[in-house]
């Protein structure tokens, strides 16, 4: 990840890190049932925290490196494991579909506000209307196989769901104010998911083993923390260098159009007229950010103390 990447770089290898992110599904789908997804998540940040902060202290991520805001590391971890516990929580009480897009769908939003108290800066106009595309048409894309009665579970799995959002928007523009302090992004990222990985201990040491006495269980999680989380959040990471949190956001909105396609071309789901223009839409709002139009320049956050 040496260089710094143009802004149609980055908005690239943000979308391949969604396309990482996007098999989650299906890779636990394809995994041994009986697996806790709480267990699930905090093992595979555990994992990927520690590979991360190995290959940035290999790589110089922490030499001659700026002195980290321990408020910003703080709030990023927070945000991990918000995300990760929030997120799997709210799937589980409100079913897979809801659960997703809530947590998914309010994601560019908490991004959005998140970086505008941060900063003081609203987002712009371009983020508003690529970020209403998109989150029509991740909500139509995912409710399109809900069935039909959600059931007493699908409001109480809401606001876990939502605290998903906000915890993913917390650990993106903590990130993203980290590397514009001068961290490299691969050392931003290994603080993080490192930071995050502690916070979360307490859910194994609650809910171990969580059907991870299996290899198959193992081979699982291995998967989920080296190329959804290790690989990606280093994608992640490099397109936050260049482009600003709420537009990153938005940008990742990808992953559900990518996980319903496996979910169709590997899991045998049915293909439906609301996922097609879910998807149509999700693909709409990503062109308003990932196309360069003239006399438009990515803005970055401004580096401000606190």
């Amino acid at each position: 990840m040496s260089g710094t990447p143009t802004a149609a770089r980055a908005a690239l290898l943000v979308l391949v890190a969604s396309v990482l992110f996007g098999t989650t599904g299906t890779a636990q789908a394809l995994g041994p049932g009986g697996l806790d997804p709480l267990v699930v998540g905090a093992t595979r940040v555990v994992l990927a925290g520690a590979v991360l902060v190995a290959l940035a202290w290999a790589r110089g991520a922490f030499r001659a490196a700026p002195r980290v805001d321990w408020r910003t590391l703080v709030a990023g971890a927070v945000g991990v494991g918000l995300y990760q516990v929030g997120f799997f929580t709210g799937v589980r009480l409100a079913g897979v579909a809801v659960g997703t897009v809530v947590a998914l769908g309010s994601c560019p939003i908490w991004a959005g506000l998140v970086a505008w108290v941060v900063t003081r800066r609203a987002p712009g106009r371009m983020w508003a209307v690529a970020t209403a595309l998109a989150v029509a048409g991740v909500v139509t894309l995912v409710l399109a196989g809900a069935p039909a009665g959600g059931g007493d579970g699908v409001l109480l799995g809401c606001a876990p769901a939502l605290a998903a959002g906000l915890g993913y928007g917390m650990y993106t523009v903590a990130g993203s104010r980290m590397i514009a302090a001068g961290q490299r992004s691969d050392g931003a990222m290994g603080l993080m998911f490192g930071a995050g990985a502690v916070l979360l201990v307490p859910v194994l040491v609650l809910r171990w083993p969580g059907g991870l006495e299996s290899g198959a269980g193992w081979l699982t999680v291995g998967y989920l923390a080296l190329v959804p989380t290790v690989l990606a959040y280093l994608l992640f990471g490099a397109g936050l260098r260049v482009l600003p949190a709420p537009t990153v956001a938005t940008l990742n909105l990808a992953e559900p159009v990518i996980a319903a396609a496996l979910g169709v071309a590997v899991l045998g789901e049915p293909v439906t007229a609301g996922g097609v223009v879910g998807a149509l839409l999700v693909l709409a709002g990503l062109g308003v950010l990932a196309l360069p139009a003239p006399g438009r320049r990515a803005e970055k956050e401004p580096v401000s103390a606190g």
